[in-house]
């Protein structure tokens, strides 16, 4: 299970440092992809297969699955972890992801999620005075 929050910036060649925290759990090669709300998302090869299992299961004739099979699978790009711990990011995902510096890697239970420190920062004051609301939506319903 990934999680916690951490802080790293990513040089003018598209190498970042995965936490040392990470690098066992993600194996030697995982995934790196286009994420929601502008983040990018990192699998294991394990988690990354049962995405796609869901994701072939999905009707061809469905245009919200076309679409978002394209822009979700057409990103994706295979990593592994330098001596230095850093991963490349190819240049379309960091424009996608706007990463040009500051980054936070948060773990999310089966995934990390790359963000550039600007749209985090955003997302985040943005939802945190729903932050209660929201659990009490997710918890209440599940009940």
């Amino acid at each position: 299970m990934f999680m916690g929050e951490f802080h790293h910036n990513i040089d003018e060649k598209g190498r970042l440092i995965i936490p040392s925290k990470f690098r066992a759990e993600l194996g030697e090669r995982f995934i790196v992809t286009r994420g929601l709300e502008g983040c990018l998302f990192v699998y294991s090869a394990s988690e990354w297969n049962k995405i796609v299992e869901k994701l072939k299961e999905l009707p061809f004739t469905s245009k919200d699955a076309r679409i978002f099979s394209r822009m979700f699978l057409s990103g994706a790009t295979e990593c592994e972890i330098d001596r230095s711990g850093r991963i490349n990011i190819p240049m379309p995902l960091t424009e996608f992801a706007s990463l040009t510096k500051e980054c936070i890697i948060i773990g999310m239970n089966e995934r990390l999620e790359i963000w550039s420190k600007d749209k985090f920062d955003s997302f985040f004051e943005e939802n945190i005075d729903n932050f209660s609301d929201v659990a009490e939506n997710l918890f209440n319903n599940a009940c």
